[in-house]
């Protein structure tokens, strides 16, 4: 069977499951299940993938392993409900930004430390994205590389990495892109420096208020997930041409690669495994490329590739690997020590 023909299969069961249960859900964890079924999970994410997982529950419902599984949902800045859970917020799955905020729940034993080994590709992550330029419609700021965001009069848009992982995401790509994968750090290091003194007036607390704040008009260029972009997008394209978007994917840019983990401490281990098992489905995957994430598994992302803007022109992804892993990163730029950190509280590289 062509690569055309089973994708087309795949999207026709996709639209029959996202049919067959429209199922809803509450933003609070151990709140009222209005998806109602003998078995519950809570699921606490960040706040980027929640129009992901309205589509993704739904269909998940629909199928014969899931369809006695209700759901209530919780969704933030990525270190705020990473710092939650770790409190023992009732929780069955996590979804957060970044690996670390994982981390911190491997440390206070409400996450298993072969997490990643549980997942059926060994990863822990069932989708992700890249980091691209939002802009205004025709981009009369002329916005087409990293150095472009320097230039004189140009307002930048971009979360605290205080509480947002989707921030972190967003100062790594041209972190990476200007020290040439942290080979001169202090060149990466000075571009975000200039970037944050000159050039961001506003950082809101999580990736989702980030496009909100861009959404009501402030701000040039907004720092954001290929699948934010594609879902602002989306929802301005008939909107009056002031406030329509469009979008840039830099030819050096950043891998961002978001983990799920499910709970020890789940009343339902079986359910929420079951359901973590099931987002790297090839329905499931197909879900997250349409909502505008990009799936993991290698056939859906070929088949899917169409989807995403400018998919073939990236020259350089530069990943969390390249820089030295979590471990390097987190202490170097992040934290209360990084320097990436220490730039956004007022400080210097």
């Amino acid at each position: 069977m062509g690569r055309a023909s089973l994708a087309a299969i795949l999207l026709a069961v996709v639209a029959a499951l996202v049919a067959a249960c429209g199922g809803g859900s509450t933003d609070v964890p151990g709140g009222k299940n209005i998806s109602s079924g003998s078995k519950h999970i809570n699921l606490v994410a960040y706040a980027t993938p929640k129009p992901g997982f309205d589509a993704i529950i739904p269909a998940f419902r629909a199928t014969p392993e899931g369809h006695d599984i209700g759901f209530s949902q919780s969704y933030g800045a990525s270190g705020d409900q990473s710092r939650k859970v770790a409190r023992h917020v009732p929780a069955d799955v996590v979804n957060m930004s970044v690996e670390p905020d994982i981390t911190r729940l491997v440390k206070a034993n409400v996450v298993d430390k072969d997490w990643k080994q549980q997942s059926p590709n060994g990863t822990g992550v069932p989708f992700g994205s890249v980091v691209v330029l939002v802009v205004r419609k025709g981009n009369p700021k002329n916005i087409h590389t990293w150095s472009d965001l320097l230039k004189p009069g140009v307002e930048v848009i971009t979360p605290n990495p205080a509480s947002s992982g989707s921030a972190q995401w967003n100062m790594l790509a041209p972190y990476a892109a200007e020290s040439n994968g942290g080979k001169n750090p202090q060149a990466g290091l000075d571009f975000v420096q200039k970037l944050v003194a000159d050039h961001i007036k506003v950082s809101p607390s999580s990736g989702r208020q980030a496009t909100t704040t861009f959404e009501q008009g402030q701000g040039d260029v907004l720092i954001s997930y290929e699948n934010e972009a594609i879902m602002l997008a989306r929802k301005t394209v008939h909107s009056p041409a002031s406030q329509q978007i469009d979008y840039i994917v830099p030819t050096q840019t950043f891998k961002i690669e978001n983990p799920v983990a499910v709970v020890n401490t789940s009343d339902d281990r079986q359910a929420a495994t079951t359901f973590v098992n099931w987002l790297y489905s090839p329905a499931a995957q197909t879900i997250w490329a349409q909502q505008g994430f990009r799936p993991v598994d290698p056939a859906v992302a070929a088949q899917t590739a169409n989807l995403f803007a400018g998919h073939g022109d990236i020259a350089r992804l530069w990943t969390v690997k390249d820089l030295g892993g979590w471990d390097v990163v987190s202490k170097k730029l992040f934290g209360t020590k990084g320097s990436i950190s220490k730039i956004f509280n007022g400080g210097t590289s």
